[in-house]
Protein backbone atom coordinates (compact mmCIF):
# COMPACT_ATOMS: atom_id res chain seq x y z
CA UNK A 1 0.00 0.00 0.00
CA UNK A 2 1.24 3.50 -0.86
CA UNK A 3 -1.34 5.77 0.77
CA UNK A 4 -4.73 5.86 2.51
CA UNK A 5 -7.04 8.68 1.41
CA UNK A 6 -9.82 9.74 3.78
CA UNK A 7 -12.60 12.16 2.92
CA UNK A 8 -12.00 15.56 4.54
CA UNK A 9 -15.50 16.05 5.94
CA UNK A 10 -16.08 12.43 7.00
CA UNK A 11 -15.41 12.41 10.75
CA UNK A 12 -16.75 9.16 12.16
CA UNK A 13 -15.61 6.44 14.54
CA UNK A 14 -15.29 4.04 11.59
CA UNK A 15 -13.00 6.32 9.57
CA UNK A 16 -10.97 7.23 12.64
CA UNK A 17 -10.46 3.50 13.21
CA UNK A 18 -9.21 3.09 9.63
CA UNK A 19 -6.76 5.98 10.13
CA UNK A 20 -5.44 4.46 13.38
CA UNK A 21 -4.87 1.06 11.75
CA UNK A 22 -3.15 2.64 8.72
CA UNK A 23 -0.80 4.75 10.83
CA UNK A 24 0.02 1.80 13.08
CA UNK A 25 1.00 -0.12 9.92
CA UNK A 26 3.19 2.76 8.76
CA UNK A 27 0.96 3.70 5.81
CA UNK A 28 0.74 7.45 5.05
CA UNK A 29 -2.74 8.98 5.50
CA UNK A 30 -3.97 11.97 3.52
CA UNK A 31 -7.27 13.85 3.67
CA UNK A 32 -8.92 14.47 0.31
CA UNK A 33 -12.02 16.30 -0.88
CA UNK A 34 -14.98 14.16 -1.87
CA UNK A 35 -14.77 15.13 -5.59
CA UNK A 36 -11.16 13.86 -5.69
CA UNK A 37 -12.20 10.52 -4.21
CA UNK A 38 -15.13 10.32 -6.64
CA UNK A 39 -12.77 10.93 -9.54
CA UNK A 40 -10.21 8.36 -8.39
CA UNK A 41 -12.85 5.70 -7.73
CA UNK A 42 -14.90 6.46 -10.84
CA UNK A 43 -18.06 6.58 -8.70
CA UNK A 44 -19.36 7.97 -5.39
CA UNK A 45 -19.80 4.65 -3.52
CA UNK A 46 -16.35 4.58 -1.88
CA UNK A 47 -17.63 5.21 1.69
CA UNK A 48 -15.16 8.03 2.21
CA UNK A 49 -11.94 6.03 2.22
CA UNK A 50 -9.59 4.64 -0.43
CA UNK A 51 -6.30 2.76 -0.43
CA UNK A 52 -3.78 3.64 -3.12
CA UNK A 53 -1.60 0.65 -4.01
CA UNK A 54 1.28 0.02 -6.40
CA UNK A 55 0.46 -1.42 -9.85
CA UNK A 56 -0.15 -5.16 -9.82
CA UNK A 57 3.09 -7.16 -10.08
CA UNK A 58 2.79 -9.93 -12.67
CA UNK A 59 5.01 -13.00 -12.49
CA UNK A 60 7.45 -13.67 -15.34
CA UNK A 61 6.83 -16.82 -17.38
CA UNK A 62 10.27 -18.19 -16.48
CA UNK A 63 9.52 -17.74 -12.75
CA UNK A 64 6.14 -19.42 -13.14
CA UNK A 65 7.69 -22.45 -14.84
CA UNK A 66 10.54 -22.66 -12.34
CA UNK A 67 8.10 -22.69 -9.40
CA UNK A 68 6.03 -25.40 -11.07
CA UNK A 69 9.10 -27.60 -11.69
CA UNK A 70 10.25 -27.13 -8.09
CA UNK A 71 6.80 -28.11 -6.76
CA UNK A 72 7.04 -31.65 -8.15
CA UNK A 73 3.30 -31.55 -8.94
CA UNK A 74 1.61 -32.14 -12.31
CA UNK A 75 1.11 -28.85 -14.10
CA UNK A 76 -2.30 -27.22 -14.12
CA UNK A 77 -2.23 -23.84 -15.84
CA UNK A 78 -5.15 -21.69 -16.98
CA UNK A 79 -4.58 -19.59 -20.11
CA UNK A 80 -7.08 -16.79 -20.81
CA UNK A 81 -7.28 -15.82 -24.47
CA UNK A 82 -8.76 -12.32 -24.47
CA UNK A 83 -11.06 -12.11 -21.44
CA UNK A 84 -12.24 -8.49 -21.27
CA UNK A 85 -15.02 -8.49 -18.64
CA UNK A 86 -13.60 -7.73 -15.16
CA UNK A 87 -16.26 -9.74 -13.29
CA UNK A 88 -15.60 -12.77 -15.49
CA UNK A 89 -11.85 -12.30 -15.12
CA UNK A 90 -12.13 -12.18 -11.34
CA UNK A 91 -14.36 -15.26 -11.28
CA UNK A 92 -11.85 -17.14 -13.48
CA UNK A 93 -9.02 -16.26 -11.09
CA UNK A 94 -11.11 -17.45 -8.15
CA UNK A 95 -11.81 -20.75 -9.94
CA UNK A 96 -8.13 -21.21 -10.78
CA UNK A 97 -7.04 -20.70 -7.19
CA UNK A 98 -9.73 -23.05 -5.87
CA UNK A 99 -8.59 -25.75 -8.32
CA UNK A 100 -4.95 -25.41 -7.26
CA UNK A 101 -3.60 -23.98 -10.52
CA UNK A 102 0.11 -23.15 -10.50
CA UNK A 103 -0.65 -20.02 -12.48
CA UNK A 104 -2.90 -18.09 -14.85
CA UNK A 105 -1.51 -16.65 -18.08
CA UNK A 106 -3.04 -13.64 -19.83
CA UNK A 107 -2.07 -11.53 -22.87
CA UNK A 108 -0.89 -7.93 -22.50
CA UNK A 109 -3.24 -6.66 -25.21
CA UNK A 110 -6.98 -7.09 -25.80
CA UNK A 111 -7.52 -8.35 -22.28
CA UNK A 112 -8.82 -6.99 -18.99
CA UNK A 113 -6.14 -5.61 -16.63
CA UNK A 114 -6.19 -6.21 -12.88
CA UNK A 115 -8.55 -3.59 -11.44
CA UNK A 116 -10.42 -3.09 -8.16
CA UNK A 117 -13.44 -4.81 -9.75
CA UNK A 118 -11.30 -7.81 -10.71
CA UNK A 119 -9.79 -7.98 -7.20
CA UNK A 120 -13.25 -7.93 -5.63
CA UNK A 121 -14.64 -10.60 -7.98
CA UNK A 122 -11.56 -12.76 -7.35
CA UNK A 123 -12.39 -12.74 -3.60
CA UNK A 124 -8.75 -12.71 -2.51
CA UNK A 125 -7.48 -15.28 -5.03
CA UNK A 126 -4.75 -12.94 -6.31
CA UNK A 127 -3.07 -13.10 -2.90
CA UNK A 128 -2.44 -16.83 -3.46
CA UNK A 129 -2.24 -17.21 -7.24
CA UNK A 130 0.53 -16.46 -9.74
CA UNK A 131 -0.69 -14.27 -12.62
CA UNK A 132 1.59 -14.02 -15.65
CA UNK A 133 1.18 -11.47 -18.44
CA UNK A 134 2.65 -12.49 -21.81
CA UNK A 135 3.14 -10.70 -25.11
CA UNK A 136 1.97 -13.51 -27.36
CA UNK A 137 -0.38 -16.33 -26.30
CA UNK A 138 0.48 -18.62 -29.22
CA UNK A 139 4.20 -18.37 -28.56
CA UNK A 140 3.57 -19.01 -24.87
CA UNK A 141 1.61 -22.15 -25.69
CA UNK A 142 4.62 -23.36 -27.68
CA UNK A 143 6.86 -22.71 -24.65
CA UNK A 144 4.51 -24.75 -22.46
CA UNK A 145 4.56 -27.56 -25.03
CA UNK A 146 8.36 -27.57 -24.98
CA UNK A 147 8.08 -28.21 -21.21
CA UNK A 148 5.91 -31.27 -21.85
CA UNK A 149 2.60 -29.57 -21.04
CA UNK A 150 -0.43 -30.67 -23.07
CA UNK A 151 -2.58 -27.81 -24.32
CA UNK A 152 -6.37 -28.27 -24.18
CA UNK A 153 -8.60 -25.54 -25.64
CA UNK A 154 -12.20 -25.20 -24.48
CA UNK A 155 -14.44 -24.88 -27.54
CA UNK A 156 -18.05 -25.60 -28.38
CA UNK A 157 -17.30 -27.23 -31.73
CA UNK A 158 -19.35 -30.30 -32.61
CA UNK A 159 -16.21 -32.21 -33.57
CA UNK A 160 -14.30 -31.27 -30.36
CA UNK A 161 -13.46 -34.08 -27.94
CA UNK A 162 -15.65 -34.77 -24.92
CA UNK A 163 -14.16 -33.17 -21.80
CA UNK A 164 -15.00 -36.21 -19.68
CA UNK A 165 -13.05 -38.54 -21.97
CA UNK A 166 -9.89 -36.44 -21.97
CA UNK A 167 -6.86 -37.39 -19.88
CA UNK A 168 -6.31 -34.37 -17.68
CA UNK A 169 -4.24 -36.02 -14.96
CA UNK A 170 -0.82 -35.11 -16.37
CA UNK A 171 0.82 -31.77 -17.18
CA UNK A 172 -2.04 -29.68 -18.56
CA UNK A 173 -2.84 -26.12 -19.64
CA UNK A 174 -6.50 -25.24 -20.24
CA UNK A 175 -7.12 -22.40 -22.69
CA UNK A 176 -10.34 -20.37 -22.38
CA UNK A 177 -11.41 -17.93 -25.08
CA UNK A 178 -13.15 -14.57 -24.89
CA UNK A 179 -16.75 -14.15 -23.76
CA UNK A 180 -18.08 -13.40 -27.23
CA UNK A 181 -15.97 -15.07 -29.92
CA UNK A 182 -14.24 -17.83 -27.95
CA UNK A 183 -10.74 -18.99 -28.83
CA UNK A 184 -8.92 -17.03 -31.49
CA UNK A 185 -7.97 -18.98 -34.61
CA UNK A 186 -4.23 -18.81 -33.94
CA UNK A 187 -4.72 -20.02 -30.37
CA UNK A 188 -6.82 -22.93 -31.64
CA UNK A 189 -4.02 -23.96 -33.97
CA UNK A 190 -1.60 -24.14 -31.04
CA UNK A 191 -3.83 -26.39 -28.93
CA UNK A 192 -3.11 -30.12 -28.90
CA UNK A 193 -6.79 -30.96 -28.35
CA UNK A 194 -10.05 -28.99 -28.45
CA UNK A 195 -12.55 -29.98 -25.76
CA UNK A 196 -16.29 -29.46 -25.42
CA UNK A 197 -18.51 -29.78 -22.36
CA UNK A 198 -21.52 -32.01 -23.15
CA UNK A 199 -24.72 -29.93 -22.97
CA UNK A 200 -28.11 -31.58 -22.57
CA UNK A 201 -30.52 -28.67 -22.32
CA UNK A 202 -31.72 -25.91 -24.61
CA UNK A 203 -28.74 -23.63 -23.88
CA UNK A 204 -25.73 -24.33 -26.07
CA UNK A 205 -22.89 -22.94 -23.96
CA UNK A 206 -21.65 -21.72 -20.56
CA UNK A 207 -20.02 -18.38 -19.92
CA UNK A 208 -16.21 -18.42 -19.74
CA UNK A 209 -15.85 -18.63 -15.96
CA UNK A 210 -18.36 -21.47 -15.58
CA UNK A 211 -16.83 -23.46 -18.46
CA UNK A 212 -13.38 -23.03 -16.94
CA UNK A 213 -14.63 -24.17 -13.53
CA UNK A 214 -16.18 -27.33 -15.00
CA UNK A 215 -12.95 -28.20 -16.88
CA UNK A 216 -10.61 -27.32 -14.01
CA UNK A 217 -12.48 -29.47 -11.54
CA UNK A 218 -12.65 -32.36 -13.97
CA UNK A 219 -8.84 -32.18 -13.94
CA UNK A 220 -8.91 -32.02 -10.14
CA UNK A 221 -11.23 -35.08 -10.02
CA UNK A 222 -8.98 -37.09 -12.32
CA UNK A 223 -5.89 -36.27 -10.26
CA UNK A 224 -7.63 -37.21 -7.02
CA UNK A 225 -8.62 -40.62 -8.40
CA UNK A 226 -5.09 -41.57 -9.55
Amino acid sequence: PQEVLVVRDGHSARLEGVVRVARAAGIPVREADRPELNSLAGHSHHQGVMLRVAPFAYAALEELLARWRASGRPALFLVLDGITDPHNFGALLRNADAAGCQGVLVPKDRACPVTAVVEKAAAGALSHLELCQVTNISRTLDVLKSEGVWIYGLAGDEDASDLYRAGLGGDVALVVGSEGSGLRLNSRRHCDVLLKIPMHGGVSSFNASVAAAVALFEAVRQRASR
